[in-house]
């Protein structure tokens, strides 16, 4: 993606199923589970390295020993700084406790942190919160209870912070911060503590405190807890919890706006936030990975036993499709089939674009995500050149040119777009930052011949158009091309994303400000304070109503494009420039099973969704710089 945005973040968990001296017996090391979560969380670390936390429960400790470990940081590479840390406490331990007490379950659970069977991490990109380590997850909220300490971490994002915050306010609550990691944690503690509550009055009057506290642990209903703790709760979210004593749950939203994935046998539970690392981590068949359902969480109990439960009405399933187009990792063969499928969708109009003249032109794309998707669009025209030559030799149709040139031709590829990683923006005022900016990217050149040939560049997505117009397009005009043809595997992002990705200023996409120079070009900007006034007339009634997709019907897909194309295209630049989009039908085409399409449609899966719409146009209208939930 030419334009960076952040993803909220990625959890994982895993669940030992039998004792540590099993695992020390078998793999020859008490450091199984530990090993396994940094395999996890490094292949995770796409989806956050700003911040990293990990947690550990440790089963049926004594009383007076830690049973709960947590570490976090925001360090320069947080994964491998904390398990460097975990690291150094079991060497501490071999070192006093010698192989003998390295290798015995009691020894080193007593005298080791992070030798617990229950662990919890947690990968973060501070896209709104400040980058400190007290915003990392899981937070901890403790209890001289075991059943009462909850360890939460997710990848969420929530619409309805205030409505949450005044539900605490009314149980009584005082919350230190008004922010959707510390209403979740509290709402979710509140009605563990009401589970436990009930269950004490059931037995108060039959048992002992100690014996009625064996009781709680082993009848604690945490379907029960999620499913009145997460009523009110609008937003994308998959939640990770453990409690003291060892039960520990995995929540999905009810429309399956984020994604997790679990899978489980005789030794072992474990779930993340995408397919590959469960792959990598544990050697497994991709088919023996599961997905948790929307609506439902994966329930494991502290002796054991696991199973997805419904806690929330599901949805019409709405799965993040940015998932597909870019966050994830590419490795997973589904999604790797996907964008190449994208790629391919692409290609009638891309022939359209360049006039079906495939001699006079050079195909590349912007590294590196966009990768597979350009080998979908290369297949896309492969199949179209067969089809050409198949009309030649079969139903006797002419060409022009050399026989043996057109049986032999094939689409021209060049490595035209590198990034410099190592080129950074240092410089601040505006004038020399541009000028910084232009050079982050890189070209080969003398493979472009200079006003003869198109050059088509593949892009994943285009969000913001700076670095399009600050950079790559300057620097490709420098290499003469007749014409510059930037292709958007996504459709255009028109709306922004309350659930969990960095993109919540509708002032930013270039999409919208193409509909907002189109508007006043051609007379319509009256309509701006149209729909401005029904947009906060729809906050203040609570209406269901996105507004803001009345702008963009005003102007066809092709007219915003084109307009995108003027924006972008530097002042400077002797070729012509033009911008495809891929459609939304496609998009659909691609990723079946993915329909989670509000940033394209403004169809958003949530209430909250649409007030957020309406508030970002409202905020955009005031000159209000500020995201919109």
């Amino acid at each position: 993606m030419s334009d960076q945005i952040k993803h909220e973040c990625g959890i994982a968990m895993i669940r030992l199923r039998k004792p540590l001296a099993y695992y020390i017996e078998k793999y020859g090391s008490p450091t199984y589970a530990v090993n396994k979560m940094y395999i996890l969380m490094e292949k995770q670390r796409n989806r956050g390295q700003d911040g990293v936390g990990v947690a550990n429960i440790k089963l049926n400790q004594k009383p007076g020993l830690r049973y709960i470990s947590r570490y976090r940081s925001v360090e320069h590479d947080p994964i491998k700084y904390i398990f460097e840390k975990i690291g150094r406490k079991y060497r501490k331990a071999r070192k006093e406790g010698g192989d003998e007490g390295y290798n015995d379950e009691n020894w080193l659970k007593e005298n080791c942190a992070f030798t617990g069977e229950v662990w919890l991490g947690h990968l973060r990109y501070g896209t709104h919160g400040k980058n400190s380590i007290e915003n990392c997850h899981p937070f901890l909220r403790q209890n001289n209870w075991r059943s009462r300490n909850l360890v939460v971490a997710g990848n969420f994002n929530m619409t309805n912070v205030d409505e949450l915050f005044d539900i605490l306010v009314k149980l009584g609550q005082h919350p230190k911060e008004k922010v959707d990691t510390v209403t979740v944690m509290e709402k979710i503690g509140h009605f563990l503590d009401e589970e436990n509550n009930e269950i004490f009055r059931k037995y108060k009057d039959k048992y002992s405190n100690k014996e009625i506290t064996g009781l709680i642990e082993s009848e604690l209903d945490l379907v029960k807890v999620l499913r009145r703790a997460c009523k009110d709760f609008d937003g994308g979210y998959v939640m990770g919890g453990m409690v003291g004593h060892g039960d520990s749950f995995v929540a999905r939203d009810p429309s399956g706006i984020r994604p997790a994935y679990y899978y489980a046998d005789d030794e072992v539970i474990v779930v993340a936030s995408e397919k590959p690392a469960i792959k990598t981590a544990f050697d497994i068949d991709y088919q023996d990975i599961q997905e948790i359902e929307p609506g439902h969480a994966l329930v494991i109990k502290k002796n054991g036993e696991y199973g997805q439960h419904q806690f929330i009405e599901p949805k019409p399933k709405t799965s993040c499709s940015f998932e597909r187009i870019y966050f994830s990792r590419g490795t997973d063969p589904d999604i790797y089939n996907e964008r190449k499928a994208l790629g391919k969708l692409l290609v009638p109009q891309v022939l359209k674009s360049i006039n079906f003249d495939l001699k006079n032109t050079v195909f590349s794309y912007i590294p590196n995500t966009a990768e597979t998707a350009f080998l979908g669009m290369m297949h896309g025209l492969e199949d179209y050149l067969s089809q050409k030559q198949k009309e030649v030799f079969i139903e006797g149709k002419p060409h022009v040119g050399e026989l043996e040139d057109f049986l032999s031709f094939r689409p021209r590829v060049e490595k035209i777009v590198i990034k410099d990683a190592k080129l950074r923006t240092f410089i601040t005022d505006d004038t020399h930052r541009d000028e910084m900016v232009a050079h982050v990217y890189d070209t080969t050149y003398e493979v472009i011949r200079k006003g003869v040939d198109t050059l088509v560049i593949l892009d994943d997505s285009i969000v913001r158009g700076t670095t399009l117009e600050k950079s790559i397009l300057t620097m490709l005009n420098r290499l003469e091309p007749k014409k510059i043809v930037i292709v958007s595997s996504a459709p255009q992002i028109r709306f922004p994303d309350c659930y969990g990705i960095d993109m919540s200023k509708i002032s930013e996409f270039v999409a919208f400000r193409a509909v907002v120079q189109l508007l006043k070009e051609r007379g319509k900007d009256y309509k701006l304070d149209e729909v401005r006034d029904k947009c906060a007339s729809a906050l203040v009634n609570k209406e269901e109503v996105n507004y803001v997709n009345e702008l963009f019907d005003e102007f066809t897909y092709e007219e915003i494009s084109a307009k995108i194309a003027e924006i972008v295209k530097p002042a400077n630049s002797t070729a012509e420039v033009e911008v495809i989009y891929q459609t939304v039908e496609n998009l659909h085409v691609a990723c079946p099973n993915h329909k989670g399409d509000w940033y394209f449609t403004g169809n958003f899966p949530t209430p909250g969704g649409m007030r957020v719409a309406n508030q970002a146009f409202v905020n955009y209208m005031s000159g209000k710089l500020v995201r919109a939930y």
